[in-house]
């Protein structure tokens, strides 16, 4: 007869300290792992451009709001502020409620305030040093910083609103962030409702130092094909400045789906997808060739499948986009695209995408820092696939030809 085993020792768990991060957590702190990548890739001996980033402006939207041009407007705004509880830090603005579920019930709130320690400099707004920590930490050596909340300015019900709010924004990021430092760029937002505002917009700001281009935020209902912008397309491409599209969420899709999940996986490539349509349909390609456009936050799993859909569907229809010479996706392959979020669940799908879209010389690295799933530039230099040569390229070398960077 088996006579019975002794009980195996009980093991004690043992109690580990978690590191929590929330508001005041230090840049540097979150981003300590970013040294190792930093060390076991030579990062610090590449060039490497983020050319997806942000503040949080609404944390200065007092002094925003002082730059609005119309003294009507200015008041109202300024009046809300001081009046209304809690909206010291959204007056005007068309900040969606649905962005505080980004958070995770609480467990990645880093984004909603970049509350962390930052000792006074003279002369120097605290969003410059919370830049340069990003900078610093990731070994980057430029960064392209874009608003956070006013990537939603396209569905404000007001369009002069989002016209005096975009201007205003602007030159408060020209005078106070960008001569402080000269690592810091931008893509400007553009009053996208109105084509003439967009094209005083190009006027006043293209020659400002740290203006390498121009953003249309995606979340809209504009059709980019509209007979308005032409002047404002052509006026870019004589300048020789690219034109950024930078996808949004949309929360008026959480009447089909019910997770910020799903709003998060879709909303952020349909809005750039429909812009690419009406864009290549609509011949805007061979119309301004010498125009370079960016698709901004939209990840890079979407691409193929757009090539395919609209190859397909021009091949049976031409008719409907007479102004085409190659199919579609020959002009997709020319345009450029943002890294984040790169989908790299299966590997071999992510090479097969960087194949279809010439990865190696149109695709551009971006962090999407400080939000949720941010990505470090060694999510870029990790990959198996990828030689030396296009790891350069797609951290820096691409962003160096399309921004005429020294």
């Amino acid at each position: 007869m088996d006579l019975p085993q002794p009980d195996p020792p009980v093991r004690q768990a043992a109690r580990r300290a978690v590191q929590e991060i929330t508001i005041h957590t230090d840049t540097r702190e979150i981003l300590a792992n970013a040294r190792r990548d930093t060390e076991r890739y030579g990062l610090d001996r590449t060039f490497i451009v983020d050319v997806d980033a942000h503040h949080v402006e609404l944390d200065s939207w007092a002094e925003v709001l002082g730059h609005i041009q119309d003294p009507v407007l200015r008041y109202n705004a300024q009046a809300i502020a001081r009046n209304w509880p809690y909206a010291g830090n959204l007056a005007m603005s068309n900040h969606a409620p649905g962005l505080t579920m980004q958070d995770v019930a609480g467990r990645i709130p880093h984004q909603a305030q970049l509350a962390e320690h930052v000792p006074p400099i003279p002369g120097e707004h605290r969003d410059v040093t919370l830049v340069r920590r990003a900078m610093e930490a990731m070994s980057i050596d430029l960064q392209v910083v874009f608003p956070q909340p006013m990537l939603g300015i396209g569905m404000h019900p007001s369009a002069q609103t989002e016209t005096e709010l975009v201007t205003a924004y602007n030159r408060w990021f020209t005078g106070t962030i960008l001569p402080r430092e000269p690592r810091i760029k931008t893509m400007l937002a553009l009053p996208f409702r109105d084509p003439e505002a967009c094209l005083r917009t190009v006027q006043e700001f293209a020659e400002m130092p740290g203006v390498i281009g121009f953003l249309v935020t995606s979340q809209r209902q504009a059709q980019v094909n509209s007979p308005g912008y032409m002047r404002l397309y052509a006026e870019l491409e004589e300048r020789g400045l690219p034109l950024g599209f930078h996808a949004g969420p949309d929360y008026m899709m959480e009447r089909a789906v019910n997770r910020f999940l799903s709003v998060h996986a879709l909303s952020f490539v349909t809005c750039n997808m429909v812009h690419l349509t009406n864009w290549v349909i609509n011949g805007l390609p061979e119309r301004f060739p010498r125009l370079k456009v960016i698709w901004i936050e939209s990840g890079l799993a979407w691409i193929p499948f757009m090539m395919q859909r609209l190859d397909h569907e021009w091949m049976l229809r031409q008719s409907d986009a007479p102004l085409l010479r190659r199919p579609p996706s020959e002009y997709m392959r020319e345009m450029f695209y943002t890294s984040q979020p790169m989908e790299a669940t299966n590997l071999d799908l992510l090479q097969s995408t960087f194949r279809a879209m010439n990865a190696e010389t149109q695709l551009l690295y971006s962090s999407d820092w400080p939000h949720w799933d941010f990505d470090t530039p060694g999510r870029i230099a990790g990959l198996p696939f990828l030689s030396e040569t296009a790891k350069r390229n797609i951290l820096g070398e691409n962003a160096r030809r399309v921004f005429n960077l020294p």
